[in-house]
């Protein structure tokens, strides 16, 4: 059964936390003085704000796209599609927070660039020459010959890149940043990570709730400028919750990017895959309990298959070696890592039936509005913006 231990004990003072965080210069925290819900109520709320400007882009992107930008439903799913994928498989941020800034400057960045896509979406639906234009009343939107230039496609869609982008650098380090808010070594606060994270998918729900609801009916409704209006306000608000909290929070040591290691592992696997492993365990290679405590780490200890062991064997520890020998902990975090990307390679395939039916759905609310009059149903084209009202078997 897979152990951890702390080497070292640097933090083994009483009061302090034992689990390598520290402040935001470097220093050992005490548990008092932050972490724990004090610093995890800023990161939850965050969290409630930044769902709620996401999905108001996302569950109604589609609709703009078809309606405004008077793009065909299949190039509009194909676009928005594309947007999510780029969103979701940018983790930039993560491989940032570990080998450079760490995950609250990298934070703070990709919030930036975040906020600065929401702005330029949000002039891009408000003002007349950024604007495509309407197609007038009475005429469908399919059948509308009039077309976005393309400065303003260019600019709709550098809007939403950037978005990506920032989205990219947030969402990995946000849910980890919360996690490292509670010292897994304290059974207290081991207990309060379970809680957190209940808390953490509640407001997910809740902020994508809001914006299904009450952003989509406003876009529908009242107008798409204060439809994006409202996501970029409330991502505003959302980074300086984040932003107020600084004091409280706990942060971990750079690390290195597990992605590197990953490439360290499968390199030194590629080179030693002809190496007869040892019998005794002890010569296989692992770093000094002195660099583990040096640098606030944990040696790990367990099972590892012999495929896996034998980039472990001694030799030499040259950096250059390192692509050629690897420490027992690093092989263990690139073996967690494939198993990770495993799971969530199945995720995405899972995934993708929701996103078409939501995005069907959208469109066939937004062009059809099922009515009951006296027991008879009858199939109608939606009153839109336009006030377009368009019934016919034909286009049913």
């Amino acid at each position: 059964m897979e152990e951890e231990k702390w080497i070292g004990g640097m933090e083994s003072k009483e009061g302090y936390t034992q689990d390598g965080t520290v402040d935001l210069k470097d220093r050992p925290i005490l548990r008092s003085k932050g972490g724990r819900w004090k610093a995890c109520s800023f990161i939850v709320g965050y969290e409630l704000l930044e769902r709620m400007a996401y999905f108001g882009v996302l569950a109604n992107l589609v609709v703009y796209l078809t309606t405004r930008l008077h793009e065909g439903t299949v190039e509009s799913s194909n676009n928005v599609t594309n947007w999510i994928g780029t969103t979701w498989m940018t983790p930039i941020g993560a491989y940032i927070a570990d080998t450079y800034l760490g995950r609250y400057w990298t934070f703070v960045v990709s919030s930036a660039i975040y906020f600065l896509g929401m702005c330029l979406l949000t002039l891009s639906v408000s003002l007349p020459a950024l604007k495509p234009p309407l197609c007038g009343n009475g005429v469908l939107a399919q059948d509308c010959d009039a077309r976005a230039s393309s400065f303003q496609v260019a600019i709709f869609y550098t809007a939403l890149y950037i978005i990506a982008i920032g989205n990219g650098g947030t969402k990995p380090n946000i849910s980890t940043l919360g996690a490292e808010q509670f010292d897994r070594y304290e059974p207290k606060e081991k207990l309060q990570k379970l809680s957190f994270f209940n808390w953490w998918m509640f407001t997910i729900f809740i902020g994508t709730l809001f914006a299904n609801t009450v952003v989509v009916y406003v876009q529908d409704n009242v107008g798409w400028s204060l439809g994006y209006g409202l996501p970029t306000l409330g991502l505003a608000i959302s980074v300086l919750v984040f932003l107020v909290g600084t004091p409280f929070y706990r942060h971990k040591i750079l690390s290195g990017s597990p992605f590197t290691h990953m490439a360290m592992v499968l390199v030194a696997a590629l080179r030693k895959r002809k190496v007869i492993l040892p019998d005794e365990p002890k010569d296989l290679h692992e770093l000094s309990p002195d660099e583990y405590t040096s640098a606030r780490k944990f040696r790990r200890q367990g099972l590892i298959k012999n495929t896996m062991q034998r980039i472990g064997i001694e030799g030499t520890d040259s950096a250059a070696g390192r692509w050629n020998i690897t420490p027992l902990s690093i092989i263990k975090d690139g073996d967690n890592f494939l198993l990770d990307l495993t799971l969530n390679s199945m995720k995405v395939l899972t995934s993708l039936p929701g996103e078409a039916y939501q995005k069907g759905w959208r469109l066939f609310c937004n062009s059809l509005r099922i009515e009951l009059k006296k027991s008879e149903v009858n199939n109608c084209c939606t009153q839109g913006r336009e006030k377009a009202l368009h019934c016919s078997p034909k286009n049913n």
